[in-house]
């Protein structure tokens, strides 16, 4: 145990720690947490990162307390934010909270033991004050030139947005957290992104003050990309745990699409990986770029431990479809995202039900100009159903023809794809 902030340091992700002896308190079992506002259905991989952090240091002996902020996300904390959010309202909240609830037990370990997780929601301590006890009890323990200096409040008040006191309120709810925690279940350690210090310190400060005692704070860095991208973005969004909002291959595709700068950084941050197995996978990076093979280690990895080894495998061969492998065992949401540069046609199902001519799909999806060139193309072994060669000019597709619920891949040569869906 005494090596794990050690180990941290070297995987990158210490940025910040409030206090020296901070290596040596993590040598015996201590309870630490993290706080998860549900702004959102889902946790994104933005929010991964601090719960591989409680991963490793649970998997050292220490014990999570995973809090979901059920009253502060009713504020919205302006860390790191330019604008202020919208704000939720209870049974937005609430349908947030149980997709939250749901990953983290999937990723932290709940089993009973000793340092078994724990998972409370702030709305139970927070949600009983009333205003004029909290500004009594907690808000004047605050002095405003501390708030004002706190660099995610010195942002917004010198943007255009502004901040609204809602927001401004928003330390003072996070410290309570810290300081009820400390109470309540002897917690000494929080944890979060380096946007986070500010509020971090806040409790910190304000537990010292109530209690006299000494707690702790630990940062991690915010990721960017090697070309300046806020880490979990994409052109299409954010990158989301839910398999609803961002499903699987869409996933395991951001990961293999890493840039050679960021892939070994990214593997010492999301990956349990021995360092040892990293360096070789560097030197194999600097060898033959062109195989990707840290990328694909990486999205093999992330994948499995977000949706399982039987989705991991689902996604893989997926991947290769697009190199000719048979198309089967997916989704229709599935082959759009493979297939999203490709044409596609829409036909009525009743087509496949009283069975369709490959020839006649091969016209109705503008492949080949007249059934003589669909004959010969079929004779010649240039026509494929899911990737799978077709060579009988009679074949009739009918609905055991489709590669998902509604979708049938066709393709002619090496790389020339077109979609046929059949509505249900």
């Amino acid at each position: 145990m005494s090596n794990i902030l050690h180990s941290l340091s070297e995987l990158g992700l210490v940025s910040h720690k409030s206090d020296a002896q901070l290596e040596k308190i993590l040598d015996r079992p201590i309870t630490f947490y993290a706080g998860f506002d549900p702004t959102a259905p889902s946790l994104h991989i933005g929010n991964l990162l601090q719960i591989i952090l409680m991963m490793r240091l649970q998997r050292h002996g220490h014990r999570p307390i995973a809090v979901l902020g059920g009253a502060t996300a009713m504020i919205g904390d302006p860390s790191g934010k330019s604008e202020e959010r919208n704000l939720l309202d209870h049974q937005t909240i609430q349908r947030n909270l149980a997709g939250i609830e749901k990953q983290l037990r999937q990723l932290l370990d709940f089993d009973g033991g000793p340092n078994s997780a724990l998972l409370v929601n702030n709305a139970e301590w927070i949600g009983s004050f009333s205003f004029v006890d909290f500004l009594r009890d907690v808000g004047k323990y605050f002095r405003l030139g501390e708030m004002l200096a706190k660099e995610s409040v010195r942002q917004r008040l010198q943007s255009e947005a502004g901040m609204s006191f809602t927001e401004f309120s928003y330390q003072l709810l996070q410290a309570y957290d810290f300081l009820y925690l400390s109470r309540q279940y002897d917690c000494i350690l929080q944890i979060g992104g380096d946007d986070q210090w500010g509020n971090i310190t806040a409790g910190i400060e304000l537990t010292r003050k109530l209690d006299g005692r000494t707690i702790y704070g630990l940062t991690s860095p915010l990721i960017t990309t090697a070309d300046g991208r806020k880490f979990g973005k994409t052109e299409a969004g954010t990158v989301w745990l839910d398999p609803d909002r961002t499903c699987p291959y869409e996933f395991y595709q951001y990961w293999v699409r890493s840039d050679d700068r960021d892939v070994i950084r990214l593997l010492k941050y999301f990956t349990f990986m021995p360092l040892e197995q990293i360096s070789e996978l560097q030197k194999q990076l600097a060898a033959q770029p062109e195989h990707r093979r840290a990328q694909h280690v990486l999205a093999h990895e992330v994948t499995k431990m977000v949706h399982g080894a039987k989705q991991t495998q689902t996604v893989q061969n997926a991947s290769q479809i697009l190199f000719g492998k048979e198309v089967r065992g997916l989704s229709d949401r599935d082959l759009n995202s493979i297939f999203a540069d490709v044409p596609s046609t829409s036909l009525p199902r009743q087509r496949l039900r009283d069975g369709m001519p490959l020839i006649d799909a091969l016209g109705e999806a503008q492949m080949t100009n007249s059934r003589s060139e669909a004959k010969k193309l079929i004779k010649a072994g240039g026509v494929y159903i899911n990737n799978v060669r077709v060579s009988d000019i009679d074949h009739q597709m009918t609905e055991q023809s489709l590669a998902s619920e509604t979708i049938l891949v066709l393709r002619t040569g090496k790389k020339n794809y077109h979609l046929l869906k059949f509505g249900i």
